[in-house]
């Protein structure tokens, strides 16, 4: 009875869930051969239109815009994440606080909220796994999406 309980709770490790966000991202850059196929494909075959949406602001104050459920997008996506996981979040912090302009006052008031370290770790814990199982998802499905269009396209030549 232990060992079924092992490896439940191993399977459902943050470790095992990481692996297999990073193997179903290798998984889909390994099939994408030409990622430009994917511009204005919807990642779900039954939302072909979703709206287009203002997500952050340019330099030259011009909106710069990201369309829901576009495969293109999701692929770039799924490949920074999976490079924030390999090789750090340091750099992607340092690259978002100047994006954001965080302050180090900012940072020290957020690294002295002290209070109760062990739940604040077991609710991002929960919330990193539930996230990196989505984004797994959403990295298989990109990759099936690309081989039915690469496949539909192929017995139409």
């Amino acid at each position: 009875m232990m060992q079924i309980s092992d490896s439940y709770n191993q399977r459902n490790s943050l470790f095992n869930a990481m692996n297999r966000f990073i193997g179903a991202v290798n998984n889909m850059d390994q099939t994408v051969m030409v990622p430009s196929l994917l511009r204005d494909v919807p990642l779900d075959e039954e939302e072909e239109v979703k709206t287009i949406s203002p997500i952050r602001t340019a330099s030259n104050g011009s909106a710069v815009y990201f369309q829901d459920g576009d495969m293109y997008n999701y692929y770039v996506l799924l490949k920074s994440i999976r490079n924030d996981i390999e090789w750090g979040v340091l750099q992607a912090d340092d690259r978002r606080k100047e994006k954001m302009g965080v302050t180090a006052l900012d940072i020290s008031r957020i690294e002295s909220d002290d209070d109760d370290l062990e739940k604040q770790f077991h609710y991002h814990l929960t919330g990193l796994h539930t996230v990196l199982s989505k984004l797994t998802r959403k990295a298989n499905t990109l990759t099936n999406r690309y081989n039915q269009e690469i496949g539909i396209r192929g017995c139409g030549l």
